[in-house]
Formats: structure tokens, C-alpha cells, sequence
């Protein structure tokens, strides 16, 4: 009979497996631009993983770029700073900046697997090839400015590079996905991209959303709305929840109102049933460093502190809903090895991507065009037989908003970031980007969030925190990454 301390060990390990990853996203920049070090990446994630009334448990990053801040193609210091905290990743590469900065990211990856393969066992949770790279090229992107794309096509070139580069690395079992708003996943268009991953992100944002009812107490059910539509475009896949959240202050958006009670109760309706059984990153940490966007999404003010703005405790919450969002509960945390987190479950989608006449909503206060500093904006590669043509996705915040988010910002060979507007279809209310000031139309590098940017799947990493939507996050991304070639 095993003795109680080896039934112990086996409980320890069967919860580590079962566990789900749980972080925030983080730009490459702050909001004025200034590439973060790698003391500000481990500051960062020591305060995200100290906050008052979560246990410890915000101990995994997601970042928008592979690049530093100020180089062509260095790995971003978040990757050391990672290691030395013991903070799980998900990798990002920029998609929108076209052929030859993506060829940066690329030999970005390469550097990192030549250089910390022996010390990232357990820490990549997984690698995300672009960030609302596929919203931004649809109609409702393209009328909110929220800058450059990519067509599907270019996106599953992109996919196979990355295969091609992690094969037979430390990396070659970890799971690779897309991030984009639900808009953008349900379009037959982009089916390729759905089949060519082993996971699905998604950027949604019930406040943008404000074509519907969308106050905080429908906030829920359009989270919950806009997973089953991505749930549905992919059968089979894991869908990650890889940005929501809900503004502590701020303009209003629709019914939606940007206040501390509110973000509170955003966190207990959606974060608190998530946390712990779907990999979660919630947007964000902190956006406001050194500027604060409005509206603002971060947890914390312009300072690192454990102290948030509000109670972050789900003790008091009911966390098993009647319908939890856990699409993404069959990838679990791996215990003892980034192998262990991959799931290459590729079912093959068919026809059930949705398409969006009926359901697609059109977020004015999304709208906002990101604006950034950086003047180099590389081509995005398209083929004209690529190009989708959905007439009815207009919409552009609810799941996935059209916010900017700096920290979606690829990394610009030391371009300076500056924070950019949501992109929406109006211009009423700036999406958050993750730290990032990026203009729209650059398609440059993610900077990805950082101190200070608007949250939004717009943020390029290595931007501060501005989210303008979440559409928009990816578009501030494109925007921001301005390479230095």
C-alpha cells in the first residue's frame, strides 16, 4: 500500500499537471517609448507574482515580441528576467511588420534557443505567432485604423518558420497558436490559420463592445459569447484567453463605465472562474509608466506596488459557473517541461467557422487610431487572393475589441514607442494597448505592453500599456514596430 507521503508527491504532481497558466501580458516598452531592461521585466514579474490577495499565483508573462527594445533582433531581456523569477512565458513574434522584420523575430527565436535552452525547461508555456494580425485587415479594422496586418496566408508562412526553426530545440514540443478577436476567428477566410495551430488566443473586450448592451452586468455574457464563437470556428482546439479585462478609470464605452467597482466585478464575473483551470492573461498588470492612458486597464497605478487598486481575492466568489470558460482546460500547465505543455491536438477544422453577417458587432469607441513615433513601418506581404472579404464583422470590441496595446508592439531596433489610440470603428474611446504608443498604419514592430499603454491585443511588445482595444492592441503593435534594420 503507498505510504501517505508517496500518495502526497502523486496529489502534488496531478495538481501541477492540472494547473493553468496565470499571468498578465507585458510590452517591450514603457509608455514613453524607453525600451524596459531586464531589471524592469524582473521587477515586473516579482511584483505581479507578490500581489495582495492572489496567492502568488500571477506568475506567467505573455509578450508580443521576441525582440529587445533598441535592437534589430537581440532577445528581449524579459527572457532572463523570466528565468531568474521563475516566470512562465508565452512567446510572441510580431506578424504585421512584413517579410524582413519577421525575419528578425525569427533569428530573435534562434538566439533564444542557442542561448537559454538549457535553462527554459518548464518556464514556455507556449509561442503565439502574431496578435490581431487578421482583425486588422477586416473591414472593421480597416475602417478603424487599426493599422497594418496579415493575411491568412502570410500568417501560416509564418507558423511553418517557426516549426521549421524550433525542431529538434528544447522548443520543439511546445505548442504554438495565433491571437486574434473572435470576428477574425470565425471567418471561412482564415480557416488555414485555424488548422496550421495547436491552440487558439483570444482578445476580447465586453467594455468596447459597445454596439450591444454592454454594461458590466452583460459584461459576462458577451465574454462568454464571443469564447463560444472561437470555441465553435475551432473544434477541438484549445482556446487561451490571452487578453480581457475591464478599465479602472477612464472614458465610457457604450453602457460600459470605466471605474475600480467595475473592473472588480469584471474580475470576479470572468477571472475568478477562470483562474486556475484556463491559461489566462489578463490585461493588465500595469499601464500607466510612466503616462496612464484612459482608459486605463491597469491592476496597479504608475508605480510597482503589491497593493492594487482593488481587491483581487476570489475567495469569497463562486468559481465553478454554470458554463466556465475553461475552452482552454485541456492545456494545463506542464509540470516539469515546456514539452509538457503542448498540445498538438490539430484537429482539422471543416466548415463550422461561423460567419459573421449576424453576429458581427461594430465598436465605435474601438476606434481610436494609434499614433506612434516610430517611421518605419515594413511592408506587410499580401496576396490579393488572400484577402477576406466578410461584410459582416464589424465588429470591433466585445470579445476582442479593437484596442492598441503597446505591449503588442514589436520591437523596433531601438524605434521610439509611443502609445496608440484603439482602433475602432469610432474614435470616441482609444482601445488599451499594452504599453504602447504606436500610430496606426506603421505595421511596424510590437513593443507589447509595458508601464503604460492602452490595453489592447494591439500592444506591441515592447510598448508601455496602452490597450486600445483589443483589435486595436494589435494594430498599436504594427504600429510601433518600427525596425531598425
Amino acid at each position: 500500500m503507498p505510504s501517505s507521503s508517496t500518495l502526497l508527491t502523486l496529489a502534488t504532481a496531478i495538481s501541477a499537471v492540472n494547473a493553468a497558466y496565470q499571468g498578465f501580458n507585458y510590452g517591450s516598452t514603457f509608455t514613453n517609448g524607453a525600451p524596459k531592461a531586464q531589471t524592469d521585466f524582473e521587477a515586473e514579474f516579482k511584483t505581479a507574482a507578490g500581489l495582495d490577495g492572489t496567492d502568488g499565483a500571477f506568475t506567467s508573462a505573455r509578450l508580443y515580441t521576441m525582440i529587445q527594445g533598441g535592437t534589430p533582433n537581440s532577445p528581449i531581456s524579459a527572457i532572463p528576467a523570466a528565468i531568474n523569477t521563475k516566470t512562465s512565458l508565452l512567446f510572441g513574434l510580431w506578424a504585421s511588420g512584413g517579410d524582413a522584420a519577421f525575419a528578425n523575430e525569427i533569428a530573435a527565436l534562434k538566439a533564444t534557443i542557442s542561448q537559454y535552452c538549457g535553462k527554459l525547461d518548464g518556464l514556455v508555456a507556449g509561442i503565439s505567432i502574431g496578435s490581431e494580425d487578421l482583425y486588422r485587415i477586416t473591414p472593421t479594422g480597416v475602417a478603424s485604423n487599426a493599422g497594418p496586418g496579415a493575411q491568412p496566408g502570410t500568417l501560416v508562412n509564418y507558423i511553418n518558420q517557426v516549426r521549421d526553426t524550433i525542431k529538434g530545440s528544447c522548443l520543439s514540443d511546445v505548442p504554438i497558436g495565433h491571437v486574434d478577436t473572435w470576428n477574425a476567428w470565425v471567418l471561412d477566410s482564415n480557416k488555414p490559420v485555424v488548422d496550421a495551430v495547436d491552440w487558439l488566443g483570444m482578445d476580447t473586450y465586453p467594455y468596447y463592445e459597445n454596439t450591444n448592451a454592454n454594461s458590466i452586468s452583460n459584461a459576462k455574457s458577451l465574454y462568454e459569447a464571443a469564447l463560444q464563437k472561437i470555441q465553435n470556428a475551432g473544434p477541438g482546439k484549445e482556446v487561451w484567453v490571452t487578453e480581457t479585462g475591464w478599465p479602472v478609470n477612464g472614458v465610457s464605452s457604450g453602457a460600459a463605465i470605466a471605474s475600480t467597482a467595475n473592473a472588480r466585478s469584471y474580475w470576479e464575473q470572468v477571472g475568478c472562474p477562470n483562474f486556475g483551470k484556463t491559461n489566462v492573461w489578463w490585461y493588465t498588470l500595469q499601464d500607466a509608466a510612466p503616462d496612464a492612458p484612459n482608459p486605463s486597464f491597469g491592476l496597479i497605478g504608475s508605480t510597482l506596488t503589491e497593493t492594487p487598486l482593488f481587491d483581487l481575492s476570489c475567495k469569497n466568489v463562486d468559481t465553478n459557473p454554470g458554463n466556465p470558460a475553461s475552452s482552454s482546460a485541456a492545456s494545463s500547465k506542464p509540470a516539469t517541461s515546456s514539452s509538457a505543455a503542448a498540445s498538438s491536438t490539430k484537429s482539422s477544422t471543416s466548415s463550422d467557422a461561423q460567419s459573421t453577417s449576424s453576429d458581427s458587432q461594430t465598436t465605435t469607441t474601438d476606434s481610436s487610431s494609434q499614433s506612434t513615433t516610430t517611421a518605419v513601418p515594413p511592408p506587410v506581404s499580401t496576396s490579393s487572393g488572400e484577402q477576406q472579404t466578410t461584410t459582416s464583422e464589424a465588429q470591433t470590441t466585445g470579445s476582442s475589441g479593437s484596442q492598441t496595446s503597446s505591449s503588442e508592439q514589436q520591437p523596433t531596433g531601438g524605434a521610439p514607442v509611443t502609445s496608440a489610440p484603439a482602433t475602432t470603428l469610432s474614435t470616441s474611446v482609444p482601445f488599451p494597448s499594452s504599453n504602447v504608443t504606436v500610430t496606426t498604419g506603421t505595421g511596424g514592430s510590437p513593443t507589447g505592453p509595458g508601464s503604460s499603454a492602452t490595453a489592447s491585443s494591439t500592444n506591441v511588445p515592447g510598448s508601455n500599456g496602452n490597450k486600445l482595444s483589443s483589435f486595436g492592441a494589435a494594430a498599436a503593435a504594427i504600429a510601433v514596430a518600427a525596425f531598425a534594420l
